[in-house]
């Protein structure tokens, strides 16, 4: 987006306005020095600082890939004040924007800056006057005026201020932060313009605008390297079982071992969604702050106060400095559509260009459609950041519902620097037919593994041969249907991403009926965790063992062995396959901040 106004800094006296800044006079020189200036800077350039020696600041009113100043929605926990327990209402205010109160040096830096030209020659009649002229951002925002030397002294500026000469001549700092973070476009887009007014009754008035903007939240794609794991513990055995082997997984992809959440809800990838948001900082750096989404799950809808799934409040509870936690969600949507609010029904495509349109941090991509779709008020959220654009596939014929099923991402020597992972229950079938030509039919799948009946807690051997799964009607019609609706995701997928046929990788998997839609039948290999370059971590698929190797896991090794990458196996049966989920959905992965800034994308 580009956004141009025609304000800059601009002198009005009996009726007439001149340029008050960088003008020469008609003979070339330097114009002489006004007697009244506004002239108020912000971070324009993005280099982080302010100056006022040059004009690298002064494209003030512009909003492109090279101007336009940065804030923050300044929601962390600097000094940790906050406490990480009671309803979801309460607990979800809490953070540094909700008092006006610059709490400590660490939250000091979280508000970005503006600062007024000292101007010597400053009348002792002038006055100065600080208006927010966006009015949807009137009550988004809260400026601070630095008052002293140490880093935190600042104090609220008032609606109503006045700047005195004194301060006008020496110039003057201030501090801004958003309240909150954008939510709805519609009501807020994100931008504010500042106007500055300085006034003398007798030599006349000049004013001066800067425009604004708060950070968009960024959710991070598969390619950035992961920097902490993370996995619920339920203290259940199948639970613990998993543990160890993504432990030993983490451990070989040099993550370190993956942190435990002490909850009894298993599927971790569910309940939040790690982020960030980042203005400029000094020297070429960013500042960050990271976010991390609280799922729109709605559990109990007649608990008023605390309606959530209780494992969200994870978010909460690690908010702290430069850590925040964000909820939105509508009470009053679709109980029969709430699937679709966990995140593992949100993933982010990796960075491409498509039709000369880049997208350098990728975008969103979820289950949805026109009838089956997740909390439209957080959808607008997510909208709302404006930087990696949704796309919706139909998940709908899934019995979970969920992305994370179906597809997946890694690195990959193409001209995109990725490819996409895609169940393919065609090419499963047809492994195990060309094993029974091979005469080897009666080799079994899922050893020491059962099945359990829920209804009645009852368990029974899940032990099966070659053929005997062959000559499931139920497995391969569902396998057959999957098929279908797998195409058809990747339809759009290739429409909306340009992906060729040779940047997909197929991975072979069945799917079975649950209840009139579908499951994976035997651990879903796609629906894993990528540790590193070079680590995926898979579940175990307890696939036919034929000449000493499982030839499910021989199909997925290899291809990815060609591209780099090792594949670990892990045991996920009993509590997570079991429960229609696999490793990404009992995981989640905490990533490295990119290098690339999301506002050199001019969005």
């Amino acid at each position: 987006m580009v956004r141009f106004r025609t304000f800059g800094p601009v002198l009005i006296v009996a009726g007439l306005v001149a340029c008050a800044a960088n003008d020469t006079d008609d003979a070339g020189g330097a114009a002489p020095e006004p007697d009244v200036l506004a002239d108020l800077r912000a971070d324009s350039n993005r280099d982080g600082t302010i100056s006022f020696d040059d004009d690298s600041d002064t494209h003030k009113t512009t909003w492109d890939a090279d101007n336009g100043a940065v804030f923050l929605a300044n929601i962390d926990d600097d000094d940790e004040r906050c406490k990480a327990s009671g309803d979801d209402i309460t607990i979800a205010k809490c953070n540094d924007a909700q008092d006006e109160v610059v709490n400590g040096e660490d939250d000091a830096l979280d508000l970005a800056r503006l600062k007024s030209r000292p101007w010597p020659k400053t009348p002792d009649d002038v006055t100065g006057h600080l208006a927010i002229l966006t009015d949807a951002a009137a009550d988004k925002i809260r400026i601070f005026k630095k008052v002293g030397e140490s880093a935190a002294d600042f104090e609220v500026l008032a609606e109503d201020n006045v700047f005195t000469a004194e301060e006008i001549r020496a110039g003057f700092e201030l501090g801004i932060e958003a309240k909150d973070v954008v939510r709805d476009a519609a009501e807020w887009d994100g931008y504010v313009e500042l106007q500055l007014t300085v006034t003398s009754p007798t030599k006349g008035t000049s004013t001066d605008v800067v425009l604004m903007r708060v950070a968009p939240i960024l959710t991070f794609h598969h390619l950035l390297p992961a920097e902490q794991i993370w996995v619920s513990n339920t203290m259940t055995p199948g639970n613990a079982a998993m543990r160890k082997d993504l432990t030993t997984s983490c451990k070989a992809a040099g993550v370190g071992s993956p942190k435990t959440i002490d909850v009894v809800d298993p599927w971790t990838q569910d309940y939040f969604e790690p982020a960030y948001m980042s203005m400029p900082g000094p020297d070429g750096t960013q500042h960050v702050m990271r976010v991390n989404y609280r799922s729109a799950n709605v559990f109990e809808p007649n608990k008023e106060k605390s309606p959530l799934r209780p494992a969200g409040q994870f978010v909460f509870k690690v908010r702290g400095r430069d850590v925040a936690g964000v909820q939105q969600f509508d009470i009053d949507h679709n109980p029969d559509m709430d699937t679709l609010n966990s995140f593992g029904n949100f993933e982010t495509v990796p960075p491409y260009t498509k039709d000369g349109v880049s997208y350098p941090f990728g975008r969103v991509v979820r289950g949805k459609t026109k009838s089956y779709y997740p909390d439209k008020t957080f959808s607008k959220l997510i909208a709302a950041q404006g930087q990696q654009p949704e796309i919706d596939v139909d998940t709908s014929w899934l019995l979970v519902a969920h992305i994370d099923e179906t597809i997946s991402f890694v690195k990959a020597p193409t001209p995109r620097g990725w490819a996409l992972l895609v169940n393919d229950a065609p090419m499963a079938k047809k492994m195990l037919e060309d094993a029974v030509k091979a005469g080897k039919g009666d080799t079994p799948m899922f050893v020491g593994k059962t099945w359990i009946d829920f209804e009645n807690n009852t368990e029974r051997p899940a032990e099966i041969s070659i053929s005997e799964v062959l000559a499931d009607t139920e497995v391969m019609k569902a396998s057959a249907e999957a098929a279908a609706e797998i195409d058809g995701q990747l339809e759009v997928l290739k429409e909306e991403l340009g992906l060729e046929d040779d940047e997909i990788i197929h991975v072979p998997f069945l799917h079975i009926d649950y209840a009139g839609k579908s499951a994976a039948y035997q651990p879903g290999l796609v629906n894993g965790v990528y540790l590193s370059d070079t680590r995926f971590g898979a579940p175990d698929p307890h696939g036919p063992v034929i000449d000493g190797k499982d030839i499910f896991k021989t199909a997925f090794s290899e291809p990815l062995a060609k591209i780099g990458i090792t594949v670990d196996y892990i045991e996920d049966w009993d509590e997570y396959h079991l429960g229609i989920g696999e490793v990404h959905c009992g995981t989640n992965s905490t990533r490295a901040i990119p290098e690339e800034r999301w506002w050199k994308s001019g969005r």
